[in-house]
């Protein structure tokens, strides 16, 4: 579906270097070998840098695997073991594109925890796609919290996007479905459906989300053609504990990092990667409406190794 879809970014070795904030250069290497205490500070760094315990003690292994054989030696070889595990644990994520149906309107449904930037991250996307010539609809199905659609009818008005909304207190997989009418009548590209922030412990509110993906999958085949995930690139290991509870629930099938541009700490994709196959598929880079961009791993490594 156009230029954000397919095409990578510019580069950002900056952004990178300084969302990942991952200092190599002091890691002492022995020659031919590496001591237990270089391990360990590795170690340390990349969980600093929320690389998570699976993927942290993977690349560890790895490069203590090289250095035994002597394969990776001094500083460069530390770095190029490093890239090279890296390269492999994110090469799904080189062809996550976002998905777009072959006819008629793409569905995406868009969900997260209040506070994450889920409603903000929408806008963006729709201002994006609607500056590539597409027509957007925004959906209001977040019946629960007071407020949400009147936010997001902002949204829609500032972006130039179509819109649709339930009531308060309604039926938010109604909402979706007659939103899904409303795109096949008007001619719309790209419905995004934003959900009720919600928590693990609401099971009311994971069951409502169940019932709209179900709702939305029997209204319109193949559809929706992307289940989003948004997560706040500042909780570290919090969002890890997101992504497995709303996985639970429904069938992602990628993330938004939201955030990025704050105090982050980057290597959470590489986690989300490891753990449970799910690719970053755009990474909000600031607070503008351009800022959302799709997530390119070799920009990530090269970044975070750049001097």
């Amino acid at each position: 579906m156009g230029r954000l879809f397919r095409s990578k970014t510019e580069k950002k070795k900056g952004f990178w270097k300084r969302a990942v904030d991952l200092a190599l250069t002091d890691v002492r290497v022995a020659v031919g070998r590496m001591d237990s205490e270089s391990l360990e500070m590795l170690e340390e760094r990349l969980l600093a840098a929320d690389f998570g315990v699976a993927a942290s003690l993977r690349m560890v292994d790895h490069v203590e695997a090289l250095a035994r054989r002597g394969k990776a030696r001094g500083d460069g070889g530390l770095r190029k073991a490093l890239e090279e595990e890296l390269r492999c644990i994110l090469a799904p994520a080189r062809n996550a594109y976002l998905s777009a149906a072959e006819s008629g309107p793409t569905v995406y449904l868009i969900v997260g925890v209040n506070g994450v930037g889920k409603t903000t991250s929408i806008a963006k996307l729709a201002h994006t796609v609607i500056a590539e010539g597409k027509r957007v609809m925004l959906v209001g199905a977040d019946t629960f919290r007071a407020g949400a659609v009147e936010q997001l009818s902002i949204w829609a008005e500032r972006v130039g996007a179509d819109f649709v909304a339930g009531q308060q207190g309604g039926d938010p997989a109604a909402v979706a479905f007659d939103a899904i009418d409303a795109a096949e009548k008007r001619g719309i590209d790209l419905v995004l459906v934003d959900t009720a922030g919600r928590l693990h412990t609401q099971r009311d509110l994971m069951g409502e989300l169940e019932k709209v993906d179900r709702v939305i999958r029997r209204r319109l085949e193949g559809a929706p053609h992307e289940t989003l995930l948004v997560l706040d690139a500042t909780v570290g290991q919090n969002a890890v504990a997101q992504a497995r509870a709303f996985g639970q629930v429904v069938a992602l099938s990628g993330i938004i990092l939201a955030k990025l541009d704050s105090s982050a700490r980057g290597g959470i994709v590489v986690e989300l990667q490891h753990e449970f196959g799910l690719s970053v598929k755009l990474v909000g880079t600031g607070e503008q409406m351009g800022d959302l961009a799709p997530f390119d791993p070799d920009d990530f490594i090269e970044g975070i190794f750049s001097e």
